[in-house]
Order: structure tokens, then sequence, then C-alpha cells
């Protein structure tokens, strides 16, 4: 079996990603700064360059975020019944800091599974 048909792990390849790895050897970083993709891993030498990310990572962290968040509004709400302000100051920082926590290990999770399933160019010759 050559390289282009050796099987890729989905599984794998996503846990790689929420880690910010490499999906192929998981020890290279996938970005060079915040949430801006590497060219290429510096340890296996994959190109990452081909990822197509595009506008889903904000649109899934964003559900998962607002879905704790919303809950959490409400059950405040409910149980408590606290002015706005205190709703306010309690669920906009938590709403801020888990969407950044998130974002990059969203992004690279989808980046993984375009990798195993060798979407756009990771499909090419010796990827």
């Amino acid at each position: 079996m050559n390289i282009v048909e050796q099987e890729r792990s989905v599984r794998q390849a996503l846990f790689h990603g929420l880690r910010q790895r490499c999906p192929r050897c998981g020890i290279g970083d996938i970005y060079k700064s915040y949430i801006k993709v590497k060219h290429t891993c510096e340890t296996c030498g994959l190109e990452l360059h081909y990822q197509r990310a595009d506008d889903a990572p904000p649109y899934f962290t964003m559900l998962i975020v607002l879905h704790f968040v919303l809950s959490g509004l409400l059950a405040v709400e409910q149980t408590y019944s606290p002015a706005t302000w205190v709703q306010l100051t309690i669920w906009l920082p938590i709403a801020l800091v888990s969407s950044l926590w998130l974002l990059p290990r969203v992004k690279g999770a989808l980046i993984g599974i375009q990798w195993a399933r060798r979407m756009h160019g990771f499909g090419g010759d010796f990827t």
C-alpha cells in the first residue's frame, strides 16, 4: 500500500487538531500565531496551507458557547432572578473567554478532519 492509499484516522486527526497539533504526526504546531495556520509542519513536513476552514470555526464556536451561556443565563434567571447588570457581569466575560479559548481548538479539529478526509489539497501525493 503506498502513501496515498494509507488509511487516515478521522478520530486521531480530530484529537490532534483539538490539541492544536499537526493532524498527521501530532507533534508539530499548526499555528504560527493565534489562528494563523503555518505553511508546513516543522516536524513531518505536511503542507497545512491546503486547509479551507473559512467561516466554519467561528460558527461552531458560537454554536457551542451560546448553548452553554444561554442555558446558564436562563438557569440563573429562573433560580435567582438577578438584575440585568449582574447577568451581564457574569455571562459576557464567560462568553468572551470561552470563545477565545475554543476558537483555535475548533479550527484545529476542522483542519484535522479535512486532512483525514483528504479534502481540498490534502488528498494529493505524499500528504
